[in-house]
Protein backbone atom coordinates (compact mmCIF):
# COMPACT_ATOMS: atom_id res chain seq x y z
CA UNK A 1 0.00 0.00 0.00
CA UNK A 2 2.80 2.40 0.94
CA UNK A 3 4.59 1.53 -2.32
CA UNK A 4 1.41 2.33 -4.29
CA UNK A 5 0.96 5.71 -2.63
CA UNK A 6 4.67 6.48 -3.23
CA UNK A 7 4.38 5.77 -6.97
CA UNK A 8 1.19 7.82 -7.26
CA UNK A 9 2.88 10.73 -5.48
CA UNK A 10 5.92 10.49 -7.72
CA UNK A 11 3.76 10.50 -10.87
CA UNK A 12 1.81 13.50 -9.58
CA UNK A 13 5.02 15.41 -8.86
CA UNK A 14 6.37 14.75 -12.35
CA UNK A 15 3.05 15.80 -13.91
CA UNK A 16 2.95 19.04 -11.87
CA UNK A 17 6.57 19.94 -12.67
CA UNK A 18 5.98 19.33 -16.36
CA UNK A 19 3.02 21.72 -16.38
CA UNK A 20 4.85 24.38 -14.34
CA UNK A 21 8.10 24.15 -16.32
CA UNK A 22 10.31 22.94 -13.47
CA UNK A 23 11.11 19.71 -15.33
CA UNK A 24 13.25 21.60 -17.83
CA UNK A 25 16.91 20.84 -17.14
CA UNK A 26 18.54 22.31 -20.26
CA UNK A 27 21.43 24.69 -19.46
CA UNK A 28 20.86 28.41 -20.04
CA UNK A 29 21.75 29.82 -23.44
CA UNK A 30 25.33 30.94 -23.89
CA UNK A 31 26.32 34.08 -25.81
CA UNK A 32 29.84 35.27 -26.53
CA UNK A 33 30.33 39.01 -27.18
CA UNK A 34 33.65 40.19 -28.51
CA UNK A 35 34.53 43.60 -27.02
CA UNK A 36 33.32 45.88 -24.22
CA UNK A 37 30.65 47.83 -26.17
CA UNK A 38 28.84 44.80 -27.58
CA UNK A 39 29.30 42.92 -24.30
CA UNK A 40 27.83 45.85 -22.37
CA UNK A 41 24.86 46.21 -24.74
CA UNK A 42 24.24 42.46 -24.95
CA UNK A 43 24.41 41.97 -21.17
CA UNK A 44 21.90 44.74 -20.59
CA UNK A 45 19.52 43.40 -23.22
CA UNK A 46 19.73 39.91 -21.67
CA UNK A 47 19.21 41.10 -18.08
CA UNK A 48 16.54 39.19 -16.11
CA UNK A 49 16.67 36.23 -18.51
CA UNK A 50 18.49 32.89 -18.09
CA UNK A 51 20.76 33.87 -21.00
CA UNK A 52 24.40 34.28 -19.96
CA UNK A 53 26.91 36.47 -21.78
CA UNK A 54 30.67 35.91 -21.95
CA UNK A 55 33.11 38.60 -23.05
CA UNK A 56 35.89 37.36 -25.32
CA UNK A 57 38.38 40.25 -25.35
CA UNK A 58 39.17 41.34 -21.80
CA UNK A 59 42.71 42.68 -22.24
CA UNK A 60 43.51 46.40 -22.06
CA UNK A 61 43.60 47.13 -25.78
CA UNK A 62 42.71 50.14 -27.93
CA UNK A 63 42.55 48.25 -31.23
CA UNK A 64 42.63 44.69 -32.50
CA UNK A 65 45.38 44.93 -35.13
CA UNK A 66 47.04 41.53 -35.46
CA UNK A 67 44.99 40.22 -32.53
CA UNK A 68 44.80 36.47 -32.03
CA UNK A 69 42.57 34.38 -29.78
CA UNK A 70 43.99 32.42 -26.87
CA UNK A 71 42.80 28.96 -25.87
CA UNK A 72 40.18 30.28 -23.44
CA UNK A 73 38.70 32.57 -26.06
CA UNK A 74 38.59 29.87 -28.74
CA UNK A 75 36.78 27.50 -26.37
CA UNK A 76 34.31 30.20 -25.31
CA UNK A 77 33.59 31.11 -28.93
CA UNK A 78 33.14 27.47 -29.97
CA UNK A 79 30.85 26.74 -27.01
CA UNK A 80 28.64 29.77 -27.60
CA UNK A 81 25.22 29.37 -29.16
CA UNK A 82 25.48 32.94 -30.47
CA UNK A 83 28.47 35.21 -31.09
CA UNK A 84 27.79 38.96 -31.04
CA UNK A 85 30.36 41.04 -32.91
CA UNK A 86 30.81 44.78 -33.31
CA UNK A 87 31.42 44.21 -37.03
CA UNK A 88 32.71 46.51 -39.78
CA UNK A 89 35.86 44.40 -39.99
CA UNK A 90 36.91 44.81 -36.36
CA UNK A 91 36.81 41.08 -35.61
CA UNK A 92 38.70 39.68 -38.59
CA UNK A 93 40.80 37.81 -36.03
CA UNK A 94 37.85 35.43 -35.49
CA UNK A 95 38.58 33.83 -38.86
CA UNK A 96 36.27 30.90 -39.67
CA UNK A 97 34.07 31.67 -36.67
CA UNK A 98 32.76 34.69 -38.58
CA UNK A 99 31.01 32.28 -40.96
CA UNK A 100 28.90 30.83 -38.15
CA UNK A 101 25.18 31.06 -38.91
CA UNK A 102 24.59 32.10 -35.28
CA UNK A 103 26.56 35.32 -35.68
CA UNK A 104 24.94 38.67 -34.77
CA UNK A 105 26.61 41.64 -36.48
CA UNK A 106 25.92 44.85 -34.55
CA UNK A 107 27.18 47.08 -37.38
CA UNK A 108 24.36 46.28 -39.82
CA UNK A 109 22.97 49.40 -41.48
CA UNK A 110 25.51 51.82 -39.98
CA UNK A 111 27.30 54.11 -42.50
CA UNK A 112 31.07 53.69 -42.17
CA UNK A 113 33.77 56.34 -42.33
CA UNK A 114 36.81 55.77 -44.55
CA UNK A 115 39.89 57.10 -42.68
CA UNK A 116 41.78 57.92 -45.87
CA UNK A 117 39.05 60.37 -46.82
CA UNK A 118 39.53 62.50 -43.71
CA UNK A 119 43.15 61.96 -42.64
CA UNK A 120 46.42 61.92 -44.57
CA UNK A 121 49.50 60.69 -42.77
CA UNK A 122 52.51 58.51 -43.40
CA UNK A 123 51.47 55.58 -41.21
CA UNK A 124 49.15 54.13 -43.82
CA UNK A 125 52.00 52.01 -45.17
CA UNK A 126 52.59 50.17 -41.91
CA UNK A 127 49.70 47.71 -42.42
CA UNK A 128 47.88 48.89 -39.29
CA UNK A 129 44.96 50.80 -40.76
CA UNK A 130 41.42 49.94 -41.71
CA UNK A 131 39.89 50.51 -45.13
CA UNK A 132 36.79 51.52 -43.16
CA UNK A 133 36.81 52.79 -39.60
CA UNK A 134 35.24 50.09 -37.38
CA UNK A 135 35.07 52.16 -34.16
CA UNK A 136 31.37 52.83 -34.67
CA UNK A 137 30.34 52.63 -30.99
CA UNK A 138 31.97 56.00 -30.20
CA UNK A 139 28.90 57.68 -31.68
CA UNK A 140 25.88 57.33 -29.36
CA UNK A 141 23.58 57.30 -32.41
CA UNK A 142 25.53 54.37 -33.84
CA UNK A 143 25.46 52.69 -30.43
CA UNK A 144 21.66 52.86 -30.48
CA UNK A 145 21.59 51.13 -33.87
CA UNK A 146 24.03 48.51 -32.56
CA UNK A 147 21.73 47.85 -29.61
CA UNK A 148 18.73 47.45 -31.94
CA UNK A 149 20.68 45.06 -34.15
CA UNK A 150 21.69 42.97 -31.15
CA UNK A 151 18.10 42.87 -29.90
CA UNK A 152 16.81 41.85 -33.33
CA UNK A 153 19.31 39.01 -33.57
CA UNK A 154 18.79 37.69 -30.04
CA UNK A 155 15.00 38.03 -29.93
CA UNK A 156 14.77 35.92 -33.09
CA UNK A 157 16.94 33.22 -31.57
CA UNK A 158 15.33 33.33 -28.12
CA UNK A 159 11.69 34.38 -28.74
CA UNK A 160 10.68 33.14 -25.29
CA UNK A 161 12.66 36.05 -23.78
CA UNK A 162 11.75 38.66 -26.41
CA UNK A 163 9.40 40.66 -24.17
CA UNK A 164 12.00 41.04 -21.42
CA UNK A 165 14.70 41.86 -23.94
CA UNK A 166 12.51 44.56 -25.50
CA UNK A 167 11.98 46.22 -22.11
CA UNK A 168 15.73 46.14 -21.52
CA UNK A 169 16.39 47.57 -24.98
CA UNK A 170 14.10 50.55 -24.33
CA UNK A 171 16.00 51.38 -21.13
CA UNK A 172 19.33 51.04 -22.92
CA UNK A 173 18.20 53.32 -25.74
CA UNK A 174 17.09 55.96 -23.22
CA UNK A 175 20.50 55.83 -21.53
CA UNK A 176 22.22 56.24 -24.89
CA UNK A 177 19.99 59.19 -25.75
CA UNK A 178 20.85 60.75 -22.39
CA UNK A 179 24.55 60.22 -23.13
CA UNK A 180 24.24 61.96 -26.49
CA UNK A 181 22.28 64.87 -24.99
CA UNK A 182 24.88 65.28 -22.25
CA UNK A 183 27.69 65.34 -24.81
CA UNK A 184 25.99 67.92 -27.01
CA UNK A 185 25.24 70.14 -24.02
CA UNK A 186 28.72 69.92 -22.53
CA UNK A 187 30.56 70.41 -25.82
CA UNK A 188 28.30 73.04 -27.35
CA UNK A 189 30.30 76.15 -26.37
CA UNK A 190 33.93 75.03 -26.72
CA UNK A 191 36.41 77.78 -27.55
CA UNK A 192 37.98 75.52 -30.18
CA UNK A 193 36.65 72.40 -31.91
CA UNK A 194 39.78 71.04 -33.63
CA UNK A 195 41.77 68.08 -32.34
CA UNK A 196 44.97 66.16 -33.00
CA UNK A 197 44.70 62.59 -31.75
CA UNK A 198 47.28 59.85 -31.39
CA UNK A 199 44.82 57.16 -32.41
CA UNK A 200 42.84 56.96 -35.63
CA UNK A 201 39.60 55.73 -34.06
CA UNK A 202 37.87 58.88 -32.81
CA UNK A 203 36.24 59.98 -36.07
CA UNK A 204 32.75 58.80 -35.08
CA UNK A 205 33.03 60.57 -31.73
CA UNK A 206 34.09 63.77 -33.48
CA UNK A 207 31.27 63.43 -35.99
CA UNK A 208 28.70 62.89 -33.24
CA UNK A 209 29.65 66.07 -31.37
CA UNK A 210 30.60 68.39 -34.26
CA UNK A 211 34.35 68.25 -33.68
CA UNK A 212 37.09 68.25 -36.33
CA UNK A 213 40.09 65.94 -36.20
CA UNK A 214 42.87 67.74 -38.03
CA UNK A 215 45.22 64.77 -37.86
CA UNK A 216 45.05 61.27 -36.39
CA UNK A 217 48.32 59.42 -35.89
CA UNK A 218 48.18 55.68 -35.30
CA UNK A 219 51.30 55.25 -33.20
CA UNK A 220 52.37 51.86 -31.91
CA UNK A 221 55.55 50.49 -30.42
CA UNK A 222 58.06 50.24 -33.25
CA UNK A 223 56.10 52.56 -35.53
CA UNK A 224 56.31 55.91 -33.77
CA UNK A 225 55.68 59.18 -35.57
CA UNK A 226 58.53 60.20 -37.88
CA UNK A 227 60.45 63.47 -37.67
CA UNK A 228 58.56 64.67 -40.74
CA UNK A 229 55.23 63.93 -39.08
CA UNK A 230 56.27 65.66 -35.88
CA UNK A 231 57.24 68.82 -37.77
CA UNK A 232 53.90 68.71 -39.56
CA UNK A 233 52.02 68.28 -36.27
CA UNK A 234 53.92 71.11 -34.58
CA UNK A 235 53.12 73.41 -37.50
CA UNK A 236 49.47 72.35 -37.48
CA UNK A 237 49.18 72.91 -33.74
CA UNK A 238 50.56 76.43 -33.98
CA UNK A 239 48.56 77.38 -37.09
CA UNK A 240 45.28 76.41 -35.45
CA UNK A 241 46.22 77.62 -31.96
CA UNK A 242 45.29 74.24 -30.54
CA UNK A 243 44.86 73.99 -26.78
CA UNK A 244 45.53 70.28 -26.22
CA UNK A 245 46.91 67.03 -27.60
CA UNK A 246 44.96 63.80 -27.19
CA UNK A 247 46.29 60.27 -26.75
CA UNK A 248 44.49 56.97 -26.15
CA UNK A 249 44.79 55.59 -22.63
CA UNK A 250 46.48 52.33 -23.67
CA UNK A 251 48.46 53.78 -26.58
CA UNK A 252 51.93 55.27 -27.01
CA UNK A 253 52.57 58.78 -25.65
CA UNK A 254 56.12 59.39 -26.91
CA UNK A 255 55.28 61.60 -29.90
CA UNK A 256 52.51 63.37 -27.98
CA UNK A 257 55.08 64.26 -25.31
CA UNK A 258 57.40 65.76 -27.90
CA UNK A 259 54.55 67.73 -29.45
CA UNK A 260 53.53 68.98 -26.01
CA UNK A 261 57.05 70.13 -25.14
CA UNK A 262 57.45 71.94 -28.46
CA UNK A 263 54.07 73.70 -28.41
CA UNK A 264 53.17 73.97 -24.74
CA UNK A 265 49.91 72.07 -25.27
CA UNK A 266 49.02 69.71 -22.39
CA UNK A 267 48.37 66.05 -23.14
CA UNK A 268 44.96 64.55 -22.35
CA UNK A 269 43.97 60.88 -22.48
CA UNK A 270 40.83 59.63 -24.23
CA UNK A 271 39.29 56.16 -24.00
CA UNK A 272 38.40 54.00 -27.02
CA UNK A 273 35.91 52.09 -24.82
CA UNK A 274 37.39 48.85 -26.12
CA UNK A 275 38.32 47.58 -22.68
CA UNK A 276 37.60 48.38 -19.05
CA UNK A 277 34.37 47.83 -17.17
CA UNK A 278 31.80 50.18 -18.68
CA UNK A 279 31.09 51.63 -22.11
CA UNK A 280 29.17 54.50 -20.53
CA UNK A 281 31.96 55.31 -18.08
CA UNK A 282 34.43 55.57 -20.97
CA UNK A 283 32.13 57.78 -23.04
CA UNK A 284 31.35 60.20 -20.20
CA UNK A 285 35.08 60.36 -19.50
CA UNK A 286 35.75 61.37 -23.10
CA UNK A 287 33.10 64.09 -23.07
CA UNK A 288 34.32 65.54 -19.79
CA UNK A 289 37.95 65.37 -20.92
CA UNK A 290 37.24 67.19 -24.19
CA UNK A 291 35.32 69.89 -22.33
CA UNK A 292 38.13 70.38 -19.79
CA UNK A 293 40.76 70.58 -22.52
CA UNK A 294 38.97 72.83 -25.01
CA UNK A 295 36.63 75.04 -22.99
Amino acid sequence: MKRRFFLLGLLASVFFCTLSGCARTAPPAQIAATTLPVYDFTSRICADTPVTVTRLVTEQVSCLHDYSLNVRQVRAAEAAQVIVISGAGLEDFLGDLLEDENLVDASAGIPLICPEESHDHDHEEDGHHHEQDPHIWLSPANARQMARNIFDGLSQRYPEYADTMEKNLKKLLLDLEELESYGREQLEDLSIRELITFHDGFSYFAQAFDLTILEAIEEESGSEASAKELIHLITLTREHSLKAVFTEKTGSVSAAGILSRETGCPVYSLDMAMSGDSYFEAMYHNIDTIKEALQ
